[in-house]
């Protein structure tokens, strides 16, 4: 009978740059991480993107971290027990790398802040990626009103499947605060997720309603100055960062997804050997959802 060590790939591999996407490259020489007490070896099957891996990669002066020369990113491979999660059998290994960081960030605004999501709030989303996909079917799977934003009516309609009461595409729609308030009789949503960043912040504000709560989550624009005090004074509104997630949070996204009978929107799946061709296709931006790297067969 073959050890568990035995049983695990002969070799392992990963993908590498230096230098931008274009210079990404197939490596072989990774030597299989060998874990100690209380850590975790995890045999991964998939892998999703996010926005910070299209960030790192491209070398983007807001994520420097990786250029310190005393960081090994990933480290030696292996986690702590202590953070595993039982996955649930009705996702698949891609709905499941899918879940985490996307659905694991809007979870966090959702459920973890000073306004826990309550049946019958109304809430803001932004654009159609991973963490706006998953803040649409959490919160119209726990009874809120969802209103969703994208660039076209095409990525409005897959909105909507998965739950968004109300579209609103922000092209054709530039100044989409009035349309929200216009939605809302005046009062607006009492919780933004927003995605954008400085172009989006002051539009998100007008948006929510007295006493509401902006969750800032994406930092997609270049930097802008404009006064926030009168809404956060006389508006009494709360802007709340969202960086990290914990155990707990994702724990609740997979309960939800497992009990509600939801699986997670992917935009695009790529084998392995295509991993460059799905950041480009992360770049593009062109999908509605999450994009997902096959790793083991």
């Amino acid at each position: 009978m073959p050890s568990a060590w035995q049983i695990l790939p002969s070799e392992s591999k990963d993908w590498r740059t230096l230098d931008g996407i274009s210079n990404l490259h197939l490596a072989n020489d990774v030597e299989k991480p060998n874990p100690g007490p209380k850590t975790a070896l995890i045999r991964i099957r998939a892998a999703a993107l996010n926005a910070r891996d299209m960030m790192v990669v491209a070398r983007d002066p807001i994520y420097q971290s990786f250029a310190s020369p005393n960081l090994s990113p990933c480290g030696d491979g292996a986690g702590e027990d202590e953070y595993l999660l039982a996955a649930p059998s009705s996702l698949s290994y891609e709905e499941l790398a899918a879940l985490p960081c996307a659905a694991g960030t809007a979870a966090n605004a959702l459920f973890f802040g000073p306004m826990p999501l309550k049946k019958g709030m109304t809430v803001l989303t932004q654009g159609t990626g991973g963490v706006s996909s998953g803040a649409i079917q959490l919160a119209s799977a726990c009874g809120a009103t969802v209103i969703a934003t994208s660039s076209s009516d095409s990525k409005l309609e897959l909105a909507k499947k998965m739950g968004a009461s109300h579209t609103i595409n922000y092209n054709t729609t530039p100044n989409w605060a009035e349309e929200v308030l216009r939605i809302t009789n005046g009062k607006g949503v009492d919780h933004v997720l927003d995605v954008g960043g400085a172009d989006t912040l002051e539009q998100s504000l007008q948006a929510t309603r007295q006493a509401g709560l902006v969750s800032l989550i994406g930092y997609l624009s270049k930097p802008k100055t404009y006064d926030i005090v009168p809404a956060m004074l006389f508006g009494a509104k709360t802007i709340r960062g969202i960086f990290q997630i914990r155990k707990d949070m994702v724990a609740k996204v997979l309960k939800i997804y497992d009990e509600k009978g939801l699986h997670p929107q992917i935009s695009h799946t790529y084998e392995w050997e295509n991993a460059k061709d799905a950041f480009a296709a992360l770049v593009a931006q062109s999908g509605v959802g999450k994009i997902v790297i096959k790793v083991g067969k």
